[in-house]
């Protein structure tokens, strides 16, 4: 680059010929002193070795030499000025380059070097070359680096030592010599041409930007050094790190043109600072919808605060999304859970809170809640520590009163309970490798459409993806993994659960879920859950199994449907209702289970794939349609497919509704359910009533509350053989179990008969 080419920058000095009041002998700045008329001072018009030049005596201890003009210092650019000079007589003095540099006030830029080194004359006649480079950044080589405030300079020489010399100097030359700064073959401006200084100290957000501005297309490079910046970047080109920079947390560094995550770990040196900055400037920067961690392993040696990584933003719904990467968990005390004990106080007048709650303060918020009464998957969603009063994602069952409750604060890689909502925030091609040291994910308490598209998430501790609140409204989980890290342990031995939700509209689609003690646990309704794999078996003769998927309202209106669900079953509860008995509303309703693979192996006898667990009196079955399912156990049979779990309560059977069982195999299961049920009945014996058992058949073991049809198979007869055209009347919910339906004839007949029963209304 040579600025006086391409600009047409005019850089040299008047020659002295064309006259002494352009050159002073003072600073150089307008009304200085100048050397015209000056008795120490006169033109030589032909000297040997110099031609035209200026003869000066020294008559001060500092004789200055300054151009009047103002020679441009620009941003990037280095100048050259050199002087030759010879002593005539007298006394041999000191020559060095010298200059004054002013900025666009037409003010001195103090603090900067503004002299050269200097050389002593030590002969006569003997002609001496001095010279020294100016320039913004402080590179090597660079004898007065004015940074990036100076915007021109008044340059020259001086003269020092004794007085009483007579000199010579021919005309001072200024040339432009950044090329020999530039590296060879590269295209790269250097934040140091620019005033940057690598010390850790200095502000250098000014010359980041001035290298920025002038870049024009080109690279920025940072070299080797520790450049603190003081104020938010923003670079336009792309920019390469061969030293590092360090900002505070609040302020961000904008890499428009690279925006990527190799850029932000090379420009902060380390992975972790890397990926806050980076996520700090993804929610910053308008101008790229995602972070691309370029397949990039990050190691993570404690939980990431994403909204601390983010201060300005406490909330955030424009679509973003982190893609194509792995973090990797490091093992340390920083993982370790939190578990703190403390006395709180529940009533069902307000069901989402705990009051008069001790020892608050150390009680984290996102924090696992346990005690007698409380259902699975309740968490700390806010606290009021001078309330006293905890908010909970859920309500209790049956905690009424004071207690002792248990809180455990699991610790996440990543952990986005700092921001009061977040939506439209997505993770792409990410694996999540916590191997058992951490969770995964904690969600924001609220927010919409969180979605993990192609990830995996592997071996957490304890959670895959926590709900503190409805953060997971709308959730999109599609086509990822979660791989336990409990695998080798037997099922009743296992804790972790790979995702919860508390809102409505999860969609669960495609995933791969091994051997959790939970797959999902979905509080709401109007979920999707399909095409997944989830299994959960041991090796354990008869053992016992876990539920995979445990859905946790009444009214579901959920759909569950062509999946893989492989040594483990579906549980439906209502364990967050703070009255559980039913009083009013649908009761357990309103849930498809269609098209799934069903599969069990080891299992005992009483093990069930579906199964409705009330925890209050009163509740029935009340819409749900189970259709097209294969229900297979191996290495042994089991009773049933579904039943009825009365730890706490049963069903009211004579309220049951549309319920719908058709269309399933049953294959080593003992009792396969079908609700309508099409049963053959053989009547013997001639007789007036006859008692149709449903055979433990209708579905959940459920009463015989109708009758559909009845239909002969050949003639009715009588005891004595003569046929009847007769039609019975029909008694329901007969029997001890009420499972059972008699037909009543006008008289005792005798033969066969097809009647479809109905569990329903």
């Amino acid at each position: 680059m040579n600025k006086v080419i391409t600009d047409g920058l005019q850089l040299m000095p008047a020659r002295f010929e064309e006259g002494l009041d352009q050159w002073s002998s003072g600073d150089g700045t307008p009304g200085s002193d100048t050397y015209d008329g000056a008795i120490n001072a006169a033109l030589v018009a032909a000297d040997a070795d110099f031609g035209g030049c200026l003869e000066l005596q020294k008559t001060a201890s500092t004789q200055r030499l300054r151009y009047m003009g103002q020679t441009p210092i620009l941003p990037g650019c280095y100048l050259q000025v050199k002087a030759r000079i010879k002593a005539m007589s007298g006394a041999l003095p000191s020559v060095r380059i010298a200059g004054w540099a002013g900025n666009s006030s037409n003010g001195n830029v103090s603090g900067v070097v503004q002299i050269g080194s200097s050389t002593s004359l030590s002969s006569y006649g003997r002609v001496v070359e001095v010279s020294a480079i100016v320039g913004t950044g402080g590179r090597s080589g660079v004898d007065m680096p004015w940074g990036i405030s100076a915007t021109y300079g008044h340059l020259g020489l001086d003269l020092t030592g004794p007085n009483g010399g007579v000199v010579r100097i021919d005309d001072i030359e200024i040339t432009d010599i950044t090329s020999a700064f530039l590296r060879n073959m590269l295209s790269l401006v250097d934040v140091t041409d620019f005033g940057a200084v690598g010390d850790g100290i200095q502000d250098n957000t000014p010359a980041f930007e001035a290298a920025d501005a002038a870049a024009n297309g080109r690279r920025i490079l940072v070299p080797e050094g520790n450049f603190r910046l003081n104020n938010t970047v923003t670079l336009d080109h792309e920019a390469i790190f061969e030293g590092t920079v360090t900002m505070p947390t609040d302020r961000m560094l904008l890499l428009r043109r690279n925006f990527d995550f190799p850029s932000y770990a090379d420009a902060f040196g380390s992975e972790e600072l890397g990926f806050r900055k980076a996520f700090q400037a993804l929610l910053n920067n308008v101008d790229h919808e995602s972070l691309d961690l370029k397949g990039r392993m990050i190691s993570v040696t404690a939980p990431i605060d994403m909204q601390a990584a983010v201060p300005n933003r406490t909330s955030y719904a424009t679509r973003r999304v982190i893609r194509n990467g792995q973090l990797s968990a490091v093992g340390g005390a920083a993982w370790d859970t939190e578990i703190v004990t403390a006395q709180g106080t529940y009533s069902t007048s307000d069901t989402r809170k705990l009051t008069n709650v001790s020892n608050i303060a150390n009680i984290p918020v996102g924090a696992l809640v346990e005690g007698n009464g409380v259902g699975r998957e309740v968490y700390v969603r806010e606290k009021n520590s001078g309330a006293g009063e905890l908010t909970l994602s859920k309500p209790l069952f049956d905690a009424v009163g004071t207690q002792n409750f248990t809180f455990r604060n699991f610790k996440y890689m990543l952990d986005f309970s700092g921001f009061s909502q977040l939506s439209k925030f997505g993770m792409t091609e990410i694996e999540i490798q916590c191997s058992s040291h951490c969770s995964a994910i904690r969600l924001a308490p609220s927010g919409t459409v969180f979605s993990l598209d192609h990830c995996f998430i592997s071996r957490p501790s304890d959670r895959g993806i926590t709900s503190i609140g409805t953060g997971c409204q709308g959730i999109l989980v599609d086509n990822c993994q979660f791989l336990s890290a409990e695998e080798p342990l037997n099922v009743a031995n296992r804790e972790s659960i790979a995702l919860n939700v508390n809102a409505n509209d999860a969609k669960l689609r495609n995933n791969r879920a091994t051997k959790f003690r939970h797959f999902a646990l979905l509080a709401g309704g109007n979920h999707t859950v399909t095409g997944n794999h989830f299994f959960q078996g041991d090796e354990v003769a008869n053992g016992v199994r876990t539920a995979g998927l445990v859905l946790t309202e009444n009214y579901n209106a959920s759909t569950v449907s062509d999946n893989y669900i492989d040594n483990c079953f579906i549980e439906w509860t209502n364990e967050y209702d703070a009255t559980p008995n039913f009083t009013g509303g649908f009761s357990f309703s309103a849930l498809s289970i269609t098209d799934n693979v069903f599969l069990s192996g080891d299992v005992a006898p009483w093990f069930s794939y579906i199964v409705v667990k009330p925890y209050g009196t009163g509740h029935f079955l009340n819409g749900i349609t189970v259709s097209g399912n294969k229900f297979r156990s191996i290495n042994g049979s089991i009773d049933r497919a579904e039943r009825v779990d009365t730890s706490f309560s049963d069903l009211d059977f004579s309220r049951t509704q549309m319920v719908f069982f058709e269309g399933n195999t049953y294959h080593n299961v003992t009792h396969g359910a079908a609700s309508p049920l099409r049963l053959e009945h053989v009547q013997n014996s001639a007789a007036s009533s006859w008692t149709v058992n449903t055979d433990r058949q209708l579905p959940f073991e459920g009463r015989a509350r109708k009758v559909d049809a009845v239909a002969a198979i050949g003639p009715i007869r009588t005891g004595g053989g003569s046929t009847r055209y007769a039609t019975p009347y029909i008694e329901v919910e007969q029997g001890s179990n009420r499972d059972q339906v008699r037909l009543r004839w006008q008289e005792a007949l005798r033969g066969e008969v097809q009647v479809i029963v109905r569990v329903d209304r």
